[in-house]
């Protein structure tokens, strides 16, 4: 079974923010139909299942997402994780994959390691810096040139996620999808 987790963080004003691309990546992902809702309270999030594959929306907003990863990880125990999430220290346009190492200061990454450990594959979606303040930046919108552009990147993790759910081989993945902005 694979766990495919995307960060963000609950609520209409945080919807089209950089730090909810996790969550848009999930929600495109849905779009595919054939998910079956299987939310509960214990899991402190939107959880999905298809087949042996879950997708899941934490609702402890951001810096508590390890909470909700522990509880699906404890219940389905699953094989592979696969965390997506915003990455300030990647450029706008670009994506890459990683497994394990350090959280780089993201507090979602920080909560998931400080209850599950690292051992998980993360899909890095690159968010660029501002001369804005750290919160006001990922907590602010995309603008229409922007999100034209993202859905792009989205559509194109979205086919690398579900290879990398099947195939559980990063370096493969990492190497036919890297994107460099």
């Amino acid at each position: 079974m694979t766990l495919i987790a995307g960060l963000g963080n609950i609520g209409k004003e945080y919807e089209n923010t950089r730090h909810n691309v996790g969550f848009m990546l999930i929600d495109l992902i849905l779009k595919d139909g054939g998910y079956s809702d299987v939310s509960s309270a214990k899991f402190q999030g939107e959880l999905y299942k298809n087949g042996s594959l879950l997708l899941l929306k934490p609702s402890t907003y951001m810096n508590s997402s390890g909470k909700s990863l522990k509880a699906v990880n404890d219940f389905y125990k699953p094989n592979h994780i696969i965390v997506i999430h915003d990455d300030l220290d990647i450029a706008f346009g670009a994506m890459r994959f990683k497994n394990g190492g350090s959280s780089g200061g993201h507090n979602g990454i920080k909560s998931i390691d400080s209850l599950i450990g690292n051992n998980y594959d993360r899909v890095r979606i690159g968010i660029g810096r501002s001369d804005r303040s750290v919160i006001d930046y990922v907590l602010g919108e995309f603008d229409n040139s922007e999100m034209t552009q993202l859905n792009k990147i989205l559509s194109h993790a979205k086919e690398a996620v579900l290879a990398l759910a099947n195939s559980g081989d990063i370096a493969a993945i990492s190497s036919k999808f890297t994107l460099k902005a």
